[in-house]
């Protein structure tokens, strides 16, 4: 009787064997990449439609993310204000409404006051040059404002280009013209005589269609992506203001990630701010010959006796002037701001 209850025992422990090993076997084969490592789900907001430009850098971002962790990290994103929108981007990610953000500092305005400098007309010949621009400033000079998150990534538009219902090739045109604006932006328009609209891009085609503007300042890509021209018909030919974008993770949940995740998630910083700034101005390339073909759109040039870049040299002048009046390093950022952007010209 002892030994039939011993052998019974026996069967149950070596069943009871079996299955465990089985089921450690199924965790090393059943196409977890990672090796075995605890899963981490980050969630990224933002509040554009996913065929912005900005959302691309995202979906890339989170594709060599997950890639070059052997699938351990995985990114819900959220598009077009479904999570987050611009106005409480920030305070979201703070309170851990989602993990990572992206917004436009220009819709914080007087909130970074470094970057406003280098967001004027500043010579700027493309996305390229400017994105890597931005991002090699944030490095340098953290702004004040982001001290309490991890900043994951920058870059910029193009210069903007003012897209309005009616042709714009002087002052007078512009003259009491409402355009959208970026909100930090608006001291640009108002020295030309426009009146700037501080408001998001994601609001302008409702704004255009409802006729509470009549024109948007901008890179060109949303003339396709947003369909901005259906409503503008003119594009004028005068590189203007950029728009700078950084992505931020709320703290406790970078201090939280593993070494190794971290240390990609730093790798791919410079890297996602050149290929925004390249996927860009090919893109605006496209988005303007769509623009002609399908839209009728023109290309305005300026009149030969408009003088606006005497009007606009002041501008920057004046914003370092404040920066250094609040203690901070204005003027060194400029002069750095100016060799950055002849580094990467040269390039």
């Amino acid at each position: 009787m002892r030994f039939i209850k011993k052998k019974k025992f026996l069967i149950l422990f070596i069943c009871f064997m079996v299955f465990l090993m089985a089921a450690c076997g199924n965790k090393e084969t059943s196409g977890d990449k990672s090796g075995g490592k605890d899963s981490i789900t980050l969630s990224y907001a933002f509040f554009a439609p996913d065929n912005t430009f900005p959302a691309v850098q995202m979906k890339k971002w989170a594709e060599e993310l997950e890639s070059r962790t052997n699938g351990q990290v995985k990114v819900e994103m959220f598009f077009g204000g479904t999570l987050l929108e611009a106005s409480n981007m920030f305070d979201g990610v703070a309170n851990g409404t989602a993990d990572i953000g992206l917004t436009a500092t220009t819709y914080e305005p007087k909130r970074f006051p470094l970057l406003e400098i280098s967001d004027l007309p500043s010579g700027y010949p493309n996305s390229e040059v400017a994105s890597q621009v931005v991002h090699d400033l944030i490095k340098e000079y953290p702004p004040e404002a982001l001290k309490d998150f991890k900043i994951i990534t920058a870059f910029a538009t193009e210069p903007s280009y003012i897209q309005s219902k009616e042709a714009i090739s002087s002052l007078k045109d512009l003259s009491g013209k409402q355009l959208r604006i970026s909100g930090g932006l608006t001291p640009v328009m108002e020295k030309l005589g426009a009146a700037p609209v501080g408001m998001s891009q994601n609001e302008a085609p409702e704004a255009l269609q409802t006729g509470v503007i009549e024109g948007n300042i901008s890179s060109r890509e949303v003339l396709k992506d947003l369909k901005l021209a259906e409503s503008v018909k003119h594009v004028t030919d005068y590189p203007l203001t950029i728009t700078s974008f950084v992505a931020v993770m709320n703290k406790d949940k970078w201090d939280a990630l593993p070494e190794d995740v971290q240390k990609v998630i730093e790798e791919l910083s410079s890297e996602m701010s050149e290929f925004t700034g390249k996927y860009l101005d090919e893109h605006v390339q496209e988005a303007m010959q769509w623009s002609e073909e399908e839209e009728g759109l023109s290309v305005v040039s300026l009149s030969d006796e408009e003088k606006w870049n005497e009007l606009l040299e002041t501008t920057q002048k004046e914003a370092v002037e404040k920066a250094e009046a609040k203690g901070l390093p204005a003027k060194e950022y400029q002069k750095r701001l100016y060799e950055l952007i002849e580094k990467y010209k040269g390039k």
